[in-house]
């Protein structure tokens, strides 16, 4: 049996913000994932190829950032292999647009997800958002989703759901 390969754009956002302990703030300084997350997780069957793309809280990101994006993603597209987005939860549903914009038909899965609560915290949501994250890139066909907590929306039919503090199909 061939691996899987998936490829992790990595923009900053909650799911990998670092707690400093000199001044007590939480930042966007460097991926934390291969340290914090991949190395925990046992992947026997799939190859990852991280790309950091920036750290970056998405309340501060612009127009710019967002073409940023767009271009790591399409520049992926002829490896062929399905994507997983890591993005800041209060504009992912921006980005995701953004990209399904420039391409309504792409020809991976390309798969946004974030956290509500950073790594670390004992009840953060990282791992298990990255985690489906991870798994449903792989069967899905092609196209742009947001991947979180256990469930799979299809953008641009998703919005964020502040009250709930998750993702939810628009109407």
């Amino acid at each position: 049996m061939k691996n899987q390969r998936v490829t992790i754009l990595t923009t900053g956002g909650t799911i990998e913000k670092s707690y400093n302990e000199f001044d007590g703030s939480l930042k966007n300084r460097q991926s934390r994932l291969k340290n914090r997350l991949l190395a925990r997780l046992r992947l026997p069957h799939t190859e990852v190829c991280l790309v950091d793309v920036m750290a970056k809280d998405s309340l501060h990101m612009v127009e710019e950032d967002r073409e940023k994006i767009w271009r790591a993603i399409s520049d992926q597209f002829a490896k062929d292999e399905p994507l997983v987005v890591l993005h800041g939860t209060d504009t992912m549903e921006i980005t995701a647009q953004y990209c399904f914009d420039r391409c309504p038909e792409p020809p991976v899965a390309i798969v946004f997800t974030g956290a509500m609560k950073p790594m670390g915290f004992e009840d953060s949501d990282a791992t298990q958002n990255f985690v489906e994250a991870m798994a449903v890139c792989q069967v899905l066909q092609p196209g742009f989703f947001i991947s979180f907590h256990n469930h799979v929306f299809a953008v641009p039919r998703v919005r964020k759901n502040r009250k709930r503090r998750t993702f939810e199909e628009k109407e």
